[in-house]
């Protein structure tokens, strides 16, 4: 019969105490903690006596009972240092192979880690400049349509910065921003696009970014200011001083009252110049998309930033607009509720991206992920580390047993190990720093948007880390193997340690060989899921053609003349006109009706005249194409696609029947002449939605124009002599479709770009490792091997009995890795896209053939290099 175990203090809190107390205090506090702890068994039970147990261990931890630290004389300390780098220098002398192989790996693992520190010191360094960043707040709005989900903005209401100054205590500056000023800058006989911003004159308030020339305060006061940034003012006027001089602006003069030193890199604000908010006449009427400019619920283009008093914090201004907002929603009658909050100014670079926003923003999402990325590879280095020192554990425990017999303590072994690790670290880090600076240019070309926002300069600060990271991963890759060889003793110094099992049958060193290749068989499948997935995208059938048609950005210029001089270039086979440039991602809509006038739908529009859909190849399913029309001729016709039937029913989704039908569309009563086959006006992440075409003689945007593929070269020449007849300010903005499609799914080339990289990483540190393992391997079976082959064993037999076990390591790898791969990317990503390809049998097989290739060669070729050995050779001396 088993004896009842009786309830015990934590080990952990006993280890504590014995850890702080004082040696002449301890005896008797800790007979009376053990006494004390008896008495609450009895009477109060097991979970509440330790619960008493730990509170009176943390209790006592009090000035008169912590021990007071030894101090070790300086010079001993010196010398025990410096036998460390001695002894640590010798063994990587000894052992070059596996000191190579360690270097190797954790400097290309640790050139990710330097790329990704100076990649998150960038993104944390927006906006670090300003005076007073703490307490700048961006008011962003929430948009909440009746009936539909909430659309959260950066920007907000005119009326709302009007608000805030006048009715919220605590505020000590405010400043309105709003987009919009563009235009050709006439000065003399030259004339250069230009672009900016309008703000009010608590702009330097609110942003402490320094004025060359100019005050302050009135900068921006007076109607038709302007304030240039000094490489726009040279841009301008050259060496000349432009304070006071006027620049004309397409037809209104603006009067230069300050001159700002240029905007920092590293700021989510980025202008040309600054145009005062007073010249804005907002008694004139607006455009028609734009509303009244003080209207509460016109909210696209403005931007409110506050500067909080030091004795008002976020809460407070929250509080603060939650009661604005009910008062003003309920003042303006709109069905649409319209909530503003506030925003950190230092939360803004690195969150998630708002709707309209004014500068630079990275998902915070994106940066954890490609910081665990990051650490997953740093980690498969420091798995090579340890993997290989505790695979040398018969060599390197005859040497702690020595060292520990001449009186060597397990702090000093343990010293002993980590100095090693953090040696070959910092010997890692000054190859992973010239790795750094050749991958730097490399790593910012995956993200365009990024290489115009971020530079990865180096710093002082950036040192420091770099030199952190070094130390850090130096700890962590000796820290297990300093703990497992501080625990032998002389006893156990011929014993073989490496058999410690984390698993039943399977042992450290193993467990990390999995590790390692399960993490590369997931990066290299994802690699290849996604291009598949990328490939398929950008060769989707769209329903339409396009194949060498070159879309022409007008840029507000007037096309008649342009097309008439297009027309008469050999080359061009056709040319149409367009609003929007479909299946970009580019979305303009509105409501349609059909007999019910209370339902409604979401419809997409674009405006095209009668030669676009026969360019693009449209597929008609009934009806016709529009009929050309004087341009002051009223709209009567649409065509629309198979979603609009099915929305409303009409004809009972027979295209036959719908022609003729009548849609309401903007309050315009539209005759379908058309059905169109479905097709994609958005990219394929979304579902195909109800579309329209309305026609316009002159949709306004874009000239579509297709082109002979013989001589695109000359072609292109040809556009451009035209276009610099038409326009000599601006450049022909010119782009072939098929190029264009490539460029709205660039996000998910950047992904496969960044996951392939981190696959070959992952693949070449996991190699590295493989390798050590098979030569330390070879080396101690030499001897069985021998005897094998005097026995009689052929080299085939030898190699798979050699090479098995490494196999069956990364079959268990891919029995992790692949189904893993496979239901994320299955159930989780691809989910969200509307018009995926399926996953298909080779993408996810092709990693693992892959990696087998490589890992079978190291092994084979090893084997293959002891079984050639001569056994006499060998076996001379047994």
């Amino acid at each position: 019969m088993k004896k009842k175990k009786t309830a015990q203090p934590p080990k952990w809190a006993t280890r504590f105490l014995t850890l702080y107390c004082r040696p002449e205090l301890l005896e008797d506090l800790q007979g009376d903690l053990n006494e004390f702890f008896e008495r609450n068994l009895q009477a109060r039970g097991a979970f509440l006596a330790r619960l008493i147990y730990v509170i009176d261990v943390l209790k006592f931890f009090r000035p008169y009972t912590v021990r007071r630290p030894s101090l070790v004389n300086p010079l001993n300390r010196k010398i025990m240092f410096a036998s460390y780098f001695k002894t640590s220098g010798r063994v990587i002398m000894r052992n070059k192979l596996f000191s190579g192989i360690n270097i190797i790996g954790m400097a290309v693992s640790m050139s990710v880690g330097l790329l990704v520190i100076a990649f998150v010191s960038d993104l944390f360094s927006f906006d670090h400049t300003l005076n007073n960043r703490d307490r700048i707040y961006r008011v962003v709005s929430t948009l909440v349509p009746a009936g539909s989900p909430p659309v959260k903005l950066a920007s907000t209401s005119w009326k709302a910065g009007m608000l805030l100054p006048r009715e919220i205590p605590g505020i000590e500056s405010i400043v309105i921003l709003r987009r919009g000023f563009s235009g050709d800058a006439k000065i003399g006989e030259s004339t250069v696009p230009v672009s900016g911003l309008y703000a009010n004159e608590g702009f330097f308030d609110v942003f402490s970014f320094p004025l060359v020339k100019g005050v302050a305060a009135t900068a921006l006061k007076q109607p038709r200011s302007l304030v240039l940034t000094q490489t726009t003012a040279t841009k301008l006027f050259g060496l000349a001083d432009p304070m006071g001089k006027v620049i004309k602006v397409d037809t209104v003069n603006y009067t230069v009252t300050g001159i700002l030193a240029d905007i920092p890199k590293l700021s989510h604000i980025q202008f040309e110049m600054l145009v005062s908010l007073s010249s804005i006449d907002v008694t004139a009427p607006a455009s028609s998309n734009d509303g009244n400019y003080l209207d509460w619920t016109n909210i696209f283009s403005n931007y409110v930033y506050v500067l909080l008093s030091k004795k008002t914090d976020q809460a407070t201004l929250t509080t603060a607009l939650n009661s604005l907002n009910q008062r003003e929603n309920a003042a303006s009658g709109s069905h649409n509720k319209i909530l503003l909050s506030p925003q950190p100014l230092k939360a803004i670079p690195v969150g998630t991206p708002l709707g309209n926003e004014l500068g630079f923003v990275m998902f915070r999402v994106a940066v954890l992920t490609l910081a665990g990325l990051a650490l997953i590879i740093i980690l498969s280095a420091c798995f090579n580390y340890t993997n290989l020192s505790i695979a040398r554990s018969l060599r390197r425990s005859r040497e702690v047993g020595i060292r520990k017999v001449i009186g060597a303590k397990r702090i000093q072994v343990i010293g002993q190990f980590i100095a090693e690790s953090v040696i070959i670290s910092l010997i890692s880090l000054c190859f992973a720093f010239f790795i750094f600076l050749l991958l730097r240019g490399q790593f910012l070309s995956f993200f365009p948007d990024l290489q115009r926002t971020l530079s990865l300069e180096l710093s002082p600060r950036l040192g420091i880390a770099f030199i952190l990271l070094a130390v850090v991963v130096g700890v962590v890759a000796g820290l297990l193997p300093a703990l497992f060889y501080s625990k032998i003793n002389a006893v156990q110094v011929l014993k073989d340690a490496s058999s410690l099992k984390v698993f039943r049958h399977l042992s450290l060193r193993k467990a990390f060989v999995v590790i390692q290749y399960t993490f590369s068989l997931i990066f290299i499948t994802a690699a290849v899921i996604g291009y598949t997935q990328y490939e398929g995208f950008i060769r989707l059938d769209l329903g339409f053609t396009t194949t060498n048609i070159l879309n022409i950005d007008m840029q507000g210029n007037k096309d008649d003349v342009f097309v008439k001089e297009l027309s008469a270039i050999p080359s061009v086979r056709g040319i149409s006109r367009s609003l929007i440039v479909s299946s970009l991602g580019s979305l303009w809509g509105t409501d349609i009706k059909y007999r019910n006038p209370l339902d409604s739908a979401g419809v997409d529009l674009n405006y095209i005249d009668e030669h676009y859909l026969p360019l693009h190849k449209y597929t008609f399913l009934a009806g016709r194409n529009f009929t050309p029309k004087p341009k002051d001729a009223p709209e009567t016709e649409t065509i629309v696609n198979q979603q609009v039937l099915k929305r409303f029913d009409i004809g009972h989704n027979n295209p036959e029947k719908a022609i003729g039908e009548v849609v309401t569309i903007d309050n315009k009563r539209l005759t379908i002449v058309g059905v169109l086959k479905d097709f994609h006006y958005g990219t394929v992440e979304s579902k195909i939605d109800p579309t329209a075409f309305r026609y316009s003689a002159q949709p306004g945007r874009y000239v579509n124009v297709k082109v002979d593929p013989a001589n695109i070269p000359a072609t292109i020449t040809g556009i451009e002599t035209i276009w610099k007849q038409l326009d000599k300010v601006h450049p022909l903005d010119a782009k072939f479709y098929d190029d264009q499609i490539e460029q709205a799914y660039r996000a998910y080339s950047v992904m496969v770009k960044v996951i392939g990289l981190f696959a070959l990483l992952a693949i070449c540190i996991s190699s590295l490792g493989l390798f050590g393992m098979v030569i330390y391997t070879m080396e101690k079976r030499v001897k069985e091997i021998s005897i094998r082959r005097v026995l009689g064993a052929g080299n085939g037999t030898l190699v798979y009995l050699l090479s098995k076990g490494f196999l069956f390591l990364l079959l268990i790898s891919a029995l992790i890795a692949l189904p893993l791969t496979w239901l994320f990317f299955d159930k989780v990503v691809l989910t969200k896209i509307s018009y995926h390809q399926p996953i298909q049998f080779r993408d996810i097989f092709i990693g693992l053939f892959f990696i087998a290739a490589i890992a079978f060669i190291m092994i084979g070729t090893q084997t293959l290099k002891i079984v050639r050995t001569n056994p006499a050779r060998v076996l001379k001396n047994e």
